[in-house]
């Protein structure tokens, strides 16, 4: 029986993820849920899987779990965080949150030698180089969620690293991909939010509008597998059937299919390197699809792709900063405070007024990051 800390548990991939434990209650079991503030549906949580540890984003709510609690000890903050994803108990860490607030309970996991279940790319874009390091000094295992570096995993399977061309990294195309330049001067959040393929969190589903999404995968993958940028490609591919692609030397190409579904990420993750059977997915049918379509992105549509690659081949702190821009961005795009392809003119000026750190600490890390979200939230 595997013990697992779902840390985001109330949002898109946490919740997913909670449903691949209830199909299979003879391998796993929670012990750690995790949430900010959507406490009611945490209550929901607690009385369907029974964990032992129950982490809050903020102490003035714990007193919203009294009577929900059953045997679990609930606590709040940070710090209790960190805490809670190296617990001694727990085997395996999915680490679910959004944005750079993954980062420290990330590492604490990695101190204490867990397999991590990494869907918070932010912490690979902000600190790759730090969690990597750490992972490969205490043993700790970083397992892709994300379904396009999953599909990469699988696609290795068997292989070496070193027989690799590239990986191609494919790309839906977000709620844009037939708008023209001129049409995104008026796009809004709700347009925005209309993804054509994948059900996904209000953030993620904005920053595959503009692949700034697709931009942190090609950093995410970079640490992840160890090939360098010049080895990752990205396509758009519209009906999110084919979810990478790994070219080999001998010019072979594996690619991984299936339906837009991330379960099977998700439980790939929790089951590697094997596999469980998984019900309620749609399983693919060529047949029905007939054809599958690709093309390259548009560079003026999509700056933040390209502003994302040119960022993580600068390395250091410049990632960081792409990270904490585009967080602060897409809030305000979200409450209409910016165009949407102001969104990219904020990344851009952020890190053009950035003087970077070459190797940066966790504190500095920290810090770069505080520092330009309030030096966006200024201009």
């Amino acid at each position: 029986m595997k013990k697992i800390a779902v840390i985001g548990s109330t949002g898109s991939i946490g919740t997913q993820t909670l449903d691949v434990i209830r199909e299979h209650p003879d391998q796993f079991t929670v012990h750690t849920l995790a949430c900010g503030r959507n406490i009611d549906l945490l209550k929901q949580q607690i009385a369907a899987f029974e964990p032992e540890v129950v982490i809050i984003g903020r102490v003035e709510d714990l007193p919203k779990l009294k009577g929900h609690l059953g045997h679990a000890r609930a606590y709040a903050g940070e710090e209790a965080l960190v805490e809670a994803a190296a617990h001694s108990d727990v085997d395996f860490v999915m680490n679910a949150m959004v944005g750079a607030r993954g980062l420290l309970p990330t590492m604490a996991a990695a101190k204490a030698g867990k397999k991590i279940g990494i869907a918070n790319k932010e912490t690979l874009v902000t600190a790759g180089h730090l969690v990597t390091q750490t992972c490969r000094e205490h043993g700790a295992e970083l397992i892709a969620v994300d379904s396009e570096h999953s599909a990469i995993l699988q696609s290795l399977q068997g292989s070496n690293l070193s027989e690799v061309e590239r990986i191609i990294v494919t790309a839906s195309g977000g709620s844009f991909r037939d708008w023209s330049y001129e049409q995104l001067k008026t796009a809004t959040p709700s347009d925005a939010l209309k993804h054509p393929n994948w059900s996904m969190g209000q953030k993620v589903t904005i920053d595959s509008a503009t692949m700034m999404n697709k931009g942190l995968e090609v950093i995410e993958a970079h640490w992840l597998f160890g090939l360098p940028y010049e080895k990752i490609d990205v396509v758009i591919h519209r009906e999110s059937i084919i979810h990478s692609l790994v070219e080999y030397i001998d010019k072979s190409v594996i690619a991984q299919l299936g339906s837009p579904d991330m379960k099977v990420a998700i439980q790939y993750a929790l089951t590697y390197p094997n596999r469980l059977e998984l019900g309620g997915t749609e399983r693919l049918n060529l047949l029905e699809v007939g054809k599958l379509h690709f093309e390259a992105y548009d560079q003026n549509k999509h700056r933040c792709l390209d502003l994302s690659i040119g960022a993580g081949k600068a390395g250091g702190s410049m990632p960081t900063v792409l990270n904490a821009a585009n967080e602060v961005a897409v809030e305000l795009f979200l409450q209409e405070k910016v165009s949407f392809l102001g969104i990219a003119d904020i990344v851009e000026k952020a890190l053009e007024t950035h003087d970077k750190i070459s190797q940066p600490s966790i504190e500095d890390v920290l810090a770069v990051d505080e520092e330009t979200r309030k030096r966006v939230r200024a201009l």
